[in-house]
Formats: structure tokens, sequence, C-alpha cells
């Protein structure tokens, strides 16, 4: 049963007027299933429409309502509010951790997106393109699922206590789509993207908290991507020979028992 009334609690902060953050409360009664998000919706609607946060999809793909509730980094689009109600009713929304506040809870994710575009996540293909397609086995496709459904929502990244520790560390979301293209047999650059991510900002500068695990809301895994491709760069050379023999085989017909 949902609550008679809720108090939402609203780190506010506009740096062009504010000195320090500050919270605001806001009283009002959410319906069964009013989410978080909603919960934000009406208190800007009704209430505050100077309120500010984003959002997107509303259905968990565009990561864009990434936010710190109750200490906690979620996705406030898919919470139900009455999930994350204490026993008084209340609920603490801060913006993501570790990242400027722009105003309210939107926060500045320029140092997300560089890191990002450091480890080149797009595909480099070999030289011999396959005049048709590339082969790739059933099991080098699932050994690349998780990275690929990584959402980019930056819960995992601003959950990282490296990052608010350590200037210019690579950080989880970024070394989980290394990791897509390390593993993928079609790219060409695994040796050079192994010599970059072993570097002191790498994949040896994690702390192995899996604070990036349980703040992922696809249920990732980044730190298992981390420690494989701590593996791979250790014996990057041999790593290299083996894909240039396996792509010699990409146009190849993959048989199936």
């Amino acid at each position: 049963m949902a609550p008679v009334s809720a108090t939402i609690r609203v780190q506010r902060f506009n740096p062009d007027t504010d000195d320090k953050p500050y919270y605001d409360n806001f009283d009002l009664t959410p319906e069964r299933d009013t989410t978080v998000l909603d919960a934000l919706h009406m208190i800007k609607a009704e209430q505050d429409g100077s309120l500010t946060f984003r959002r997107s999809c509303r259905h968990a793909i565009c990561g864009s309502c990434a936010m710190n509730v109750n200490g906690h980094n979620i996705l406030v689009c898919k919470t139900p509010l009455q999930d994350v109600l204490n026993k008084n009713g209340r609920v603490t929304i801060r913006p993501l951790p570790y990242l400027p506040v722009i105003k309210d809870l939107v926060v500045d994710r320029s140092s997300f997106w560089e890191q990002y575009l450091r480890v080149k996540p797009w595909l480099i293909p070999p030289e011999d393109i396959p005049e048709k397609e590339f082969r790739v086995s059933p099991e080098e496709v699932t050994a690349l699922n998780n990275a690929e459904t990584c959402i980019m929502c930056g819960a995992c990244y601003s959950a990282c206590q490296v990052i608010g520790l350590t200037k210019g560390y690579i950080g989880p979301h970024a070394l989980l789509k290394a990791f897509l293209r390390v593993k993928d047999p079609r790219d060409a650059a695994s040796a050079e993207r192994l010599a970059d991510l072993a570097g002191s900002d790498g994949v040896y500068r994690c702390h192995t908290i899996f604070n990036c695990i349980d703040a992922c809301p696809k249920d990732l895994n980044p730190t298992q991507a981390i420690e494989t491709l701590r593996k791979l760069a250790q014996k990057r050379l041999a790593y290299e020979r083996s894909r240039v023999q396996r792509q010699r085989s990409l146009q190849n017909p993959i048989v199936v028992d």
C-alpha cells in the first residue's frame, strides 16, 4: 500500500548564486506506482518549477536520470518511491558524487565522456576485411554481451572512490567498454589498447572495492572486466599474436556441432 504522504529531501545548489549546497523538503501524496522520477516531476510541476534534473526515456535505457538516493546511485525512473522511503516516509536525493554540479541534481559529466573517448570504444577492424561478413562464434558473442548492455548512466563511475581520489583514472565504465573491444575478435588494436590500459591511471589503479558492481542498474560486473584486462595486459604480445591468428579465420564459416 502506498504511503499517505512522503517527504522528498532534495539537495539544491546553483553555483551562480549559492555558496554551498542546501536541502529543500517537499511533501507530496504519491500513488502506488509513483517512481522517484515521478515524484521529482510532481515537485517541479506543482511546487517548485526551478528544481532541475535530467531525464529522457523513462524506461531505464538512456541512463540520463542516474542520481544518488539515500546514499546509493540508482536510476530514479525505474525505482518505486515506496521502496526508498524510510519508516518516517522520507527520502533524500542528491546529485551523483565526485562530479561538478551544474545545478541541483544535474552534474557535469565531461570527465566521464572524456575517459570514455580515451579508450577508443569504436571497433578498429583489420586491414583484411571479409568480403561478406565477420564469422564470429556464438561463444565469442556471449563473452561480449555484458559490456554491450552498459547504458553509460555514470552510476558506476561516480560510485568509484578512486574517481574521487585520483585525477585522470579511466574509470569502470570506460574500462568495461575497452574490455568489449579487446575481447572482440574483429578488433585489430588489442595490443595497443592493452598497452594504454596498463598505465598508472588504468586497470592497475582499480582498488577492487566493488562499488561499481553495487551501483550498476543493469547488474553488470565492471570489476571482473578490469581483472580480465589486467591479466591480458601482462601478456599482451602473446594475446596480439593469437588475435592475428584468429582474424585469419574470420572469413571462414563457424562450425557448430
